[in-house]
């Protein structure tokens, strides 16, 4: 039985109204769409292949776990 992992997705809009999604437990794992049922799939396609080309990863319990988003006023 395959084992399954949560991921959290920080997404952002960028200047074009592209939807990019980065996934911060797997440093460097990113990927976009243009809609966001597009974005969630590739996001799963982005995840498997960072798990397999670095399968240390998979479980890694040090790796980096998303905390949360917050805002600063300056």
């Amino acid at each position: 039985m395959k084992q399954t992992r949560t991921f959290r997705l920080v997404v952002e809009r960028d200047e074009d109204g592209v939807f990019v999604a980065t996934i911060p437990e797997l440093p460097g794992c990113h990927t976009q769409a243009r809609d966001l049922d597009s974005l969630q799939e590739r996001a799963k396609e982005a995840i498997e292949v960072y798990l397999e080309e670095f399968p240390r990863a998979k479980g890694n319990a040090r790796a980096p776990r998303f905390v949360g988003v917050q805002t600063i006023e300056v």
